[in-house]
């Protein structure tokens, strides 16, 4: 498979403070990732900058305007979790531009699917307020720009933590679909069965809610129920919140996926579309070691190629959430 990769050394100097998991050694082991990744040829990229005009399709100007402000004034405290720092600003634009160049890139042809390495992440982003260590929605932006070009998008979330800046943007529009796997209850609270979308979008904003000790099992049976949803939605490009919290070994969450789970999830979607049209954005995942070898595991997948590995089990209770939510689902869609 031919990938390509976009990363920039500014996302190294952007900072959310001292000892925070959210830390610049994090680029380097995705990076080592990428590298370690078998029967994969990489082609690097460079992120431009977003412009105002992408930003503000999904977040207000005045917020743009005030992370600038905030940010060339020295940084500080967004909240309690979010920090910046003066290169987050240019961190944060390209960041936001990185996947606007990969739709140009692979609509060109010049590679099969596209691998994001930025920071700060995105899918917490709110229209109008940073948190959960991100600034811009960086997927969303992708996404809403896909939308106005006449595309229908496929926003697969695998990270632990919920998306909610990514849901509520796209909350009421028919097309954009949003599937999220996430633990429940974690922060930061939304991803409920119910939270079906509004309006012409009801029934297109699909959640996973998982319980603590859920491992690959469950996640691998949900993947194959996802399939018949993103087939009847029919996207014409897949986007991935690709987080890495999820692993047994990270220290911010509960649930209990290997490296081989990875490889199945990069498996999945590579196959809800054609060719061409799959672009992954780096999102949490704070174990190095664990970071390094799911991401190798998930481009390995996407390739065709996901290494071998048995699931860790999951608890009674996870299987009866992820029954309910299934049901939930078919009812509302059919």
């Amino acid at each position: 498979m031919r990938l390509l990769h976009i990363t920039h050394e500014v996302f190294e100097l952007h900072s959310n403070g001292t000892q925070h998991p959210e830390r610049p050694e994090r680029l380097r082991a995705v990076v080592a990732g990428v590298q370690a990744a078998s029967g994969i040829d990489v082609v690097e990229g460079i992120p431009p900058p977003a412009d105002m005009g992408a930003l503000s399709r999904v977040h207000s100007p005045s917020y743009v305007s005030a992370i600038e402000t905030f940010c060339r004034a020295g940084g500080g405290r967004l909240d309690p979790d979010t920090g910046a720092v003066p290169d987050s600003w240019e961190a944060a634009l390209r960041a936001a531009g990185a996947g606007l160049e990969a739709v140009e890139q692979l609509m060109r042809g010049e590679a099969s699917a596209a691998f994001l390495t930025v920071r700060p992440p995105g899918h917490h982003a709110l229209a109008a307020r940073a948190m959960g260590f991100c600034l811009f929605n960086n997927i969303a932006v992708v996404a809403a720009a896909l939308v106005e070009a006449g595309q229908r998008v496929t926003i697969v979330d695998w990270d632990v933590h919920h998306g909610n800046g990514t849901q509520a943007m796209f909350y009421d529009h028919s097309d954009v679909q949003y599937v999220s796997f996430h633990e429940f209850p974690a922060y930061p609270g939304t991803g409920w069965l119910d939270e079906l979308g509004e309006g012409p979008a009801r029934g297109t904003n699909l959640n996973f809610p998982l319980p603590s000790g859920t491992g690959g099992d469950v996640y691998r049976r949900g993947l194959v129920e996802v399939v018949s949803f993103v087939e009847r939605f029919a996207p014409d490009w897949l986007l991935v919140s690709a987080g890495y919290d999820a692993h047994e070994r990270d220290p911010l969450a509960s649930l209990r996926l290997v490296e081989s789970d990875y490889g199945l999830l990069g498996a999945a979607v590579a196959d809800m579309v054609p060719q061409g049209r799959l672009i992954m954005f780096l999102e949490g995942g704070y174990d190095l070691g664990a970071l390094k070898r799911s991401v190798a595991a998930t481009l390995e997948g996407a390739a065709g190629r996901p290494p071998a590995g048995e699931p860790l089990s999951s608890p009674d209770s996870a299987w009866q959430f992820l029954q309910q939510a299934l049901d939930t689902a078919k009812q509302e869609i059919g």
